[in-house]
């Protein structure tokens, strides 16, 4: 286990921390879920990676930590790489414009965007966290994108 600790716990750290924002949290979190992965080792069936299975079981230990201390998710300002939403002139969008567009996306969006913008997973992880498909993930973010891109160019 301690090998699986050394080569996950960076991704399930960046995945707490995408959620949680807070970097006391998010590390509790991580000691959390792989204590609780210890716990359940024998029931891995690997019908998925394990960096997938870690990360299902961090999202539920967010999720007990919500319900616990009776919090929402924050939004955060951090989770957007600016570069990846420009215009045909490429000029680089207002960037609280963005934000307050991202705010107005539906949930599952939200999260697919700080899945694969802030803790870099692909996909197919994205899809497989959510209980997802790949090419759902996919098709979330793309339009996503475009939704993000029409609501902001009405402010032009």
């Amino acid at each position: 286990m301690e090998e699986i600790y050394k080569k996950y716990s960076k991704l399930v750290y960046k995945y707490l921390y995408t959620l949680t924002r807070d970097i006391e949290i998010s590390e509790e979190l991580t000691q959390e879920t792989f204590y609780s992965a210890i716990k359940n080792l024998k029931n891995f069936r690997n019908e998925c990676k394990i960096s997938v299975w870690l990360c299902q079981i961090a999202k539920h230990k967010w999720i007990d930590y919500l319900s616990k201390n009776k919090k929402t998710i924050p939004f955060d300002e951090q989770i957007i790489d600016k570069n990846l939403f420009l215009d045909e002139s490429d000029k680089i969008i207002e960037k609280n414009d963005l934000y307050e567009n991202i705010n107005k996306l539906d949930k599952e969006t939200k999260n697919v965007f700080y899945l694969r913008l802030k803790s870099e997973l692909s996909f197919k992880e994205i899809g497989e966290i959510l209980g997802k498909s790949e090419q759902w993930a996919r098709i979330t973010f793309y339009r996503g994108k475009i939704k993000l891109r029409k609501g902001l160019k009405n402010y032009e």
